[in-house]
């Protein structure tokens, strides 16, 4: 990911003071005690209020997952599991968020937005810690198992807790974007049998950074996949080499690549084709027996 197009997502906030962040009453802790991996990690996480983005995190130890339910008069039944962008430096917690889980609530589908491990900020703020780095793989790689890790403890706390949650444990899905798409996309292909996800949905992701020393699991996930011809940062290449790697498993996906849209637009309105990305992925969801009432 290129720093520059990475930087769009945070480039709003280089100017706020960053505060103390703890985890809201209704996170839940994916783990027991300081989580595998990072039990050495010292600093503690923030936030800062972002124009245009909201809320965003940075410096994430604690992994956590934050319920958003469905109206029980609309709930399908159906769950998603969020994971706000941010290269690895930052969460987007708002605008590629809870925004998400308030659209897709409305549609029925009950959602969890993860908080995963993030490499720490050691410069004090998300903008200049991408400056330091321009390039970002170096930074990112430790980091990415991590996210990965979280992703799939995401999937089997929500099916663990399925029947107190009131979903379906064969219709968990996990939805990301940019470094959250990596995380989805990675756990796509690196699950086990209790942290599978259903479906996947892997928005303008970071394909280049999925751990691929197994091969696509032949009962791997139906994916949907998004990007834009002029992303900056991912660029639509990233979605084509994990559809081709789906095609090569026999594995189901669909892919949707717009001409314009940029990179980090969540669902922001552009007065483009865009704009109407997330109803495809309610279709998507329709016509694979993903988001049916009572469905199995």
């Amino acid at each position: 990911m290129k720093r520059t197009a990475a930087s769009l997502l945070i480039s709003l906030a280089q100017t706020l003071s960053a505060t103390g962040a703890a985890a809201g009453d209704d996170a839940i802790r994916l783990y027991e005690g300081p989580a595998p991996g990072s039990e050495n990690w010292t600093h503690t996480e923030k936030s800062l209020d972002a124009p245009g983005l909201g809320k965003v995190a940075f410096d994430v130890v604690v992994p956590t997952l934050t319920p958003f339910p469905a109206d029980p008069a609309k709930a399908t039944g159906t769950a998603l599991i969020i994971c706000p962008g941010g290269a690895f430096v930052a969460l987007a917690w708002d605008h590629e968020g809870t925004k998400i889980a308030r659209e897709l609530n409305a549609k029925g589908i009950t959602c969890f937005i993860l908080k995963y491990r993030l490499a720490q900020c050691k410069t004090g703020s998300p903008a200049s810690e991408m400056a330091a780095n321009p390039n970002l793989d170096p930074l990112v790689a430790p980091i990415v198992p991590l996210g990965m890790a979280d992703g799939l403890a995401a999937v089997a706390h929500v099916r663990k807790n399925a029947e107190k949650y009131g979903v379906n444990p064969r219709r968990i899905g996990i939805m990301g974007f940019s470094a959250g798409g990596t995380v989805a996309a990675s756990v796509a292909r690196n699950y086990e049998p209790e942290s599978r996800p259903d479906f996947a949905a892997p928005i303008y992701p970071a394909y280049k950074w999925v751990p691929k020393s197994r091969p696509v699991p032949a009962d791997a996930p139906p994916l949907f996949l998004m990007s834009a011809t002029d992303d900056p940062a991912t660029g639509p290449d990233q979605i084509l080499a994990m559809y081709q790697d789906w095609l090569a498993a026999k594995r189901p996906a669909e892919v949707h690549i717009y001409a314009k849209g940029g990179h980090g637009f969540g669902i922001r309105k552009q007065n483009l084709p865009v704009d109407t990305w997330l109803d495809r992925f309610t279709e998507w969801l329709d016509s694979q027996g993903l988001n049916r009432p009572g469905g199995a």
